[in-house]
């Protein structure tokens, strides 16, 4: 099997003040494909010098980008959409190889999303509006603008590298703040590349900057800083933690993770079900925060529906090279994520679950991040497949008596992203999603089926995130805030 893929080298530093320049560090770290383990390029390991450079760029920008009128910024933003989608097919081949995910079913479908989240930004932006409110007092006019707060430190996950930029950035910029950008270090080429098109759109100097590095060196001086107002962040729960704590007093964008459960009552259509399951559980490889990460399955189908998982897994998930176009599923990122997979399995099966299909990382593969597409039975709340985010591919099936007990579950989970019930009783199927704990419920449909204009966000008390991304929501609550303005007549 082939294990090179023909590609130019992506050599990657700041973009600071509208120019890419030199770090402060001399430090570079490789890039390396977990589809081919080819060194894709490398990046420098920026320092706290670099964010404060990046910083004082966007915080001169701030004033004359907030100025112009939202009509006047939007033009930039459709400048931008025209530079990506003159370089699509690069900047997929460049994702596909740097992040692991297949190019014409989801690297390809990321570039389309980057274009909609700026589109959906760019249409929605204009119509914010203030108010002037009645006063008791006739001598005197009350005006509530809706202003943007100023300089916005955004960090990108390494799953969705540009789809989740694209969601954090174009609202920001669409509302009058500028950014300060750091990717996670397993993707920071394909967002170096994406900078370029910020160049090409002719942005003026320091709106949007980018610093690469680390989370612990850059992603802390980012959001710690005192010229920061706003902190976005889409990770983790542990990182996330982290930064919430470092980033207190500014306003924040914190979107996490999640296990969404899957409800499958008794008389659902497993004919819808399945399907469903196949896109959810498998695709981006389970590397998603809306993936299945848990299937609460009721007695009457469990077996059936066990059954008929296993047989389409089999039949319809491809593990294979990104670049093949029989391939439906991707190798996993990166090592330590392989390494929870292999644990999450292992002691699941060790305390008595069933494998019915998968198992483990997959032979003859140029790494060894391709990890089989997996079904487990007999899954119980003692086993971290079922309560923690595995974030891979396995499907664990956990029996279920009612949906009284799906819901009790669930409300004893950390996580409250979203989540799914199956039934042919809409009104049992809304009645259900309306008591669940999670920001998102789906009847019907997977977990993570939204659009790009409709909030999502966790659930308040979860371990999920705060704030809501998408639509003109992280407009209206994190991006700009009222500010008040009072005249007196005469």
């Amino acid at each position: 099997m082939s294990t090179t893929v023909e590609h130019t080298s992506v050599e990657a530093g700041p973009f600071i003040g509208g120019r890419f320049v030199e770090s402060s560090g001399q430090e570079r770290q490789d890039s390396v494909s977990p589809a081919t383990g080819q060194v894709v390029g490398s990046f420098a390991l920026g320092l706290p010098a670099d964010v404060d450079r990046a910083v004082a760029a966007a915080r001169d920008a701030f004033e004359s980008w907030s100025s112009l009128t939202v009509f006047d910024r939007c033009r930039y933003l459709e400048r931008l959409i025209e530079e990506i989608r003159n370089r699509r097919e690069e900047l997929a081949r460049l994702l596909a190889l740097e992040q692991g995910k297949p190019y014409r079913l989801e690297a390809l479908p990321e570039i389309d999303e980057t274009i909609a989240n700026i589109r959906v930004a760019v249409e929605l932006a204009k119509y914010l509006e203030g108010t002037v409110p009645q006063l008791a007092d006739p001598r005197k006019r009350a005006f509530v603008y809706r202003v943007p707060r100023g300089v916005v430190a955004a960090i990108q996950p390494w799953n969705f590298p540009l789809g989740t930029a694209s969601a954090q950035i174009a609202p920001a910029l669409a509302t009058g703040n500028t950014v300060v950008a750091l990717p996670a270090p397993s993707t920071t080429l394909i967002e170096y590349e994406w900078a370029r098109c910020f160049e090409a759109a002719g942005f003026p100097p320091g709106v949007f900057n980018l610093v690469t590095g680390s989370g612990p060196v850059v992603g802390d001086a980012m959001t710690a800083h005192p010229d920061v107002q706003v902190v976005a962040f889409t990770g983790s729960v542990a990182t996330g933690r982290h930064i919430a704590a470092r980033a207190s007093g500014k306003a924040q964008l914190i979107e996490l993770g999640g296990n969404g459960p899957v409800v499958v009552l008794d008389d659902a259509d497993l004919d819808a079900v399945v399907p469903d399951a196949l896109q959810s559980t498998y695709g981006a490889a389970g590397q998603s925060c809306t993936a299945s990460g848990r299937f609460l399955v009721h007695d009457a189908v469990y077996d059936e529906f066990a059954h008929r998982l296993t047989e389409a897994v089999q039949r319809e998930i491809k593990l294979g090279l990104p670049f093949d176009d029989a391939t439906t599923m991707g190798p996993l990122n990166n090592a330590p994520l392989a390494e929870k997979l292999d644990r999450h399995l292992g002691t699941a099966l060790d305390a008595g679950a069933t494998l019915l299909t998968g198992g483990g990382r997959a032979k003859g593969f140029p790494t060894d991040l391709y990890w089989e597409p997996t079904v487990l039975t007999g899954v119980t709340e003692s086993m971290a497949v079922a309560v923690e985010e595995t974030f891979g591919p396995i499907a664990p099936l956990q029996r279920i008596a009612s949906g009284s007990e799906a819901l009790e579950l669930m409300h004893k989970s950390p996580y409250g992203l979203c989540a799914a019930v199956y039934t042919k009783d809409i009104a049992r199927g809304l009645t259900f999603a309306e008591k669940a704990p999670s920001g998102l419920v789906n009847v019907n449909s997977r977990p993570g089926d939204t659009e790009t204009h409709l909030p999502f966000g966790g659930r308040a008390g979860k371990l999920s995130g705060i704030g809501k991304i998408l639509g003109r929501y992280p407009m209206e609550d994190v991006f700009t805030e009222l500010k008040l303005i009072s005249l007196k007549l005469g």
